[in-house]
Formats: C-alpha cells, structure tokens, sequence
C-alpha cells in the first residue's frame, strides 16, 4: 500500500467513525471484505480443535473489537500483538437531557474523558451513537445512528460581555456546555428528544428491522461535523477529529490485514481508555485475556505463549509545540513527520523497557523508518495508555509508542502525513 492510498482510507475511516460503535463497525466491515471470519464469544469456536490456521475477529459491547491472524503453534510462538483505543475525549447526551431556557431548547451534557473543551464553542455539531429501542414485536433491539449534519452549536459568550475573556475565562461544564438545539418551538408545544431520537431510528432502521416503538436508552455523543482533511503549505498534516486513537486503531488494523509473514498477530481496539479502562470493554477487563485463553487447550499453554509474545501498545504521543517548548523535556521533543516515538516513563505509566524499546528500534531500522523518543518533564504529571494496563493484566512484553500529534484532546488535533504511514509500515513488517 502507497502512502496516499493509506492517507485516504485513513480519512474515510475517521469521518465514518464518530463513535466508538461506529469504528467497530467500520472494522468490522474491513475485515469481512478481507475474509476475516466473525466469532461470537457465546459460541464455541472452531479453531479450538486446530489452533493454527485463520483468520478471525470477536466483538465486545459494539465498541471493542479483537482481530487475529493464526500461522504457527501458539505456546511455541507466541503472538505479536497491537494495542489501541477507540474511544475520544467528548461531550455525551445525559439521559433526560433537555433543557428550556431563555426561548431556547438545549441538551444537557456530561463531559467524557480529559477534553480540551475551549474548542467544542462555535463549531457546527452532530449527534451519533447507540440507541437501544422497543420494536413493534415487543423484542429490544440495538441501533447506530448519526444525524450526518450539523443539529447545534455551543456559542460562545461575546468579548462585549466578557471583556477578560481572554485571559480569565473559565468553563462550567454545568452551567456553560449545554448545546443549542433549535429555538423553543410555539406555545403548548412538547420538546421531546425521546419523539426526536425515535424519529429519526426509524428514518435509519434497515428494510428488513421492525418498527422501533420505544426508545429504552442510548449512548450518544456530540461530534465536529468538519471531516478530516489534508492540511499545510505543502501537504505535510492531517488535521481532524478522534486522530487519539482512531488512527492507531486503523494503522493496527491495515498492518494485520496487510502483513504477510508466518508469524502468528492480533489487533486489539479497546473502548474506555479515556476514562480508566475499567470496564467489560476496557483494557482492565477481561476480553483479551478471555480470547487468548480459547485460543490455547489449557493454562500451561497459555503462560508459555504469553511469554514468548509481544505487546506493541499505540496511542498518540506529543510533538514538541514551538509555542509551548517550555511545556516539554529539553532533550526529547519529538517532531511531526520524524517518525513514531517510543514512550518512556520510571514510574511505569507507559509499559517501554529497554528490551521492549529496542525491539522497536530494531523493527524501524528494518524498514528504514526514523524513530524518536519521548519522557515527560520531571515536574509535570504523565499521562497512560493501556500498555502498562495491559502488561499488568498479562505478563506480557509491552512498548508504548504513538505518532507525534499536536492538540491532543481537542476536538480537532494535528499528525504528520508521513507519521502515520512510517507507523504502518513498521507494524505492518512486525505483524
């Protein structure tokens, strides 16, 4: 694959992922057209009598996905893994969320994960998500949906009003988050998002699904209509929403798709990690576990092949930014477009050790792909990623690596064009 066709599926997949649920259906449908078989964790699977050999993926809660690949006798080979996230900082739609206030219909909001919230005022906003719904056959059903055009705005409050906004402007998300939706509708008329939310599952249900009559409960989320674009003098960014962790989700996933050695390789995308990993989805759950333990005949095995493998954990890293060089340590500022950067921490918030880290380095020499390194100021805090999470849960060997972005939890951030095609053709030569 050539680095503009990589760019481009990248950019398709962002703008047909606002959500999680909506990235692991795009997954889904990439790896169906490329034979991927689906396994359901409620069926016996077929490859637990012949563990060598296929291709398969396994879904949790419609926002985490596991794909594979077998070639080789698992406890002697182990398996080369990769690691990401498919969730995003965001504003999410509270369960009775209507607001009137001031002629005005709003939805109330809670705020999921770290966001940068200044950005998300002004910007043209839609709704997508999971809705769960009563069908006229008294039978609960599940549906994505996305209003696919921009529905409110969070405007901002004038600098005639706020004459320090500049300088001493702080946010409530209580008070100052709350999305416009359309002005208050004429006297006696009832404001709905349930009739809204109905209306518009019924618009989106497929031929053959029957009529929802109900809706029970949802998971949705506000997201920038602006799609993903090339950006720069010279083409040199991609500029967009959910790039922390998308494009590692759909990097991990066209190297797997794409590799073509013998070596035995899984893509895991979990949902959750913005906000701890700690659920049935998340990292600090049981899913990989689960997956690994049915692909081995008993738990010797399974130990034996954990300790002959490799976790690759990706998620986004900071660039040095040239307005803020002071924000970062001296000697480890990584730059856009000079390649993936290993994440390094002492007190283990990311999971890279010296053998870990040189086994990267190894990788990206054999490639020729350029490679840099990142740790945190001593005084500051340091974020995580699922690497150590991951490593904790299975014992294994685990790097923490990611493409140098800036903007990170803003509703629109910024990586280098070259980065995430170096990172594809990394994973891609370690799958």
């Amino acid at each position: 694959m050539q680095n503009k066709e990589f760019v481009r599926g990248l950019l398709d997949f962002i703008k047909s992922s606002p959500t999680p649920f909506h990235a692991v259906q795009s997954m889904v449908e990439i790896l169906q057209a490329a034979g991927f078989q689906r396994l359901l964790e409620t069926e016996r699977w077929p490859l637990q009598k012949e563990p060598a050999g296929g291709r398969y993926f396994v879904t949790r809660n419609d926002s985490s996905i596991i794909a594979f690949e077998l070639n080789q006798a698992l406890p002697e080979h182990g398996i080369r893994m990769v690691g990401a996230h498919t969730d995003s900082p965001c504003l999410r739609v509270k369960p009775n969320p209507e607001i009137i206030k001031n002629a005005y219909v709003q939805l109330g909001i809670e705020v999921y994960g770290g966001a940068l919230l200044n950005p998300w005022f002004d910007r043209d906003l839609s709704l997508a998500g999971r809705v769960n719904y009563l069908n006229a056959n008294n039978q609960i059903e599940m549906q994505l949906i996305d209003w696919q055009k921009a529905i409110a705005v969070i405007p901002s409050l004038a600098i005639h009003l706020d004459r320090d906004a500049n300088d001493h402007r702080k946010i409530n998300k209580q008070q100052h988050l709350a999305p416009v939706l359309m002005p208050l509708p004429a006297a006696g008329d009832v404001v709905s998002f349930q009739a809204l939310l109905l209306e518009l599952l019924n618009n989106q249900l497929p031929d053959e699904a029957s009529e929802a009559v109900t809706v029970l409960d949802y998971e949705l989320s506000f997201y920038d209509v602006q799609a993903p674009a090339i950006v720069g003098l010279d083409d040199d960014f991609i500029a967009g929403a959910r790039l922390d962790n998308l494009l590692s989700c759909y990097t991990g996933l066209m190297a797997l798709i794409d590799h073509q050695g013998e070596c035995n390789a899984l893509l895991v995308c979990n949902d959750h990690e913005e906000v701890g990993s700690v659920s049935a989805a998340g990292a600090q759950g049981t899913f990989l576990r689960s997956t690994l333990e049915r692909l081995c005949s008993n738990d010797e095995d399974v130990s034996r092949m954990l300790a002959s493998s490799l976790m690759i954990s990706v998620d986004n890293a900071h660039a040095i930014h040239p307005n803020y060089a002071n924000k970062h340590e001296p000697n480890h500022g990584p730059i856009i477009n000079g390649g993936p950067v290993i994440k390094v921490n002492a007190n283990q918030r990311y999971a890279s050790n010296s053998e870990t880290s040189a086994l990267f380095k190894q990788l990206c020499d054999s490639v020729n792909v350029p490679v840099q390194s990142f740790v945190v100021r001593s005084d500051m805090a340091c974020g995580s990623t699922i690497g150590p999470i991951t490593a904790n849960q299975l014992g294994v060997r685990t790097v923490d690596v990611g493409v140098p972005s800036f903007a990170m939890h803003s509703i629109r951030e910024l990586v280098g064009r070259l980065d995430a095609f170096y990172l594809y053709r990394v994973l891609q030569q370690y799958a």
